[in-house]
């Protein structure tokens, strides 16, 4: 997942988005806890695709403000 990717997503679909990686995110610690993760990889993928998601959605925050 990029960044153009996302800005192309409305904040309603990015905050599903965001739900759906923080779920992942959980199921990936569980795993790692347990010992049963196989792709360490993933997480550090998922916590940045996170942060990104983030990232676009305070953007579209702070340019809806300075449109008001």
């Amino acid at each position: 997942m990029n960044a153009k990717e996302l800005m192309e997503k409305t904040p309603d679909q990015l905050r599903d988005e965001l739900v759906q990686l923080k779920k992942e995110a959980f199921n990936l610690r569980f795993q790692a806890a347990t010992g049963q993760l196989e792709n360490t990889a993933r997480m550090r993928q998922v916590k940045r695709d996170v942060a990104r998601v983030n990232t676009v959605l305070n953007q579209k925050a702070a340019a809806a403000a300075q449109g008001e």
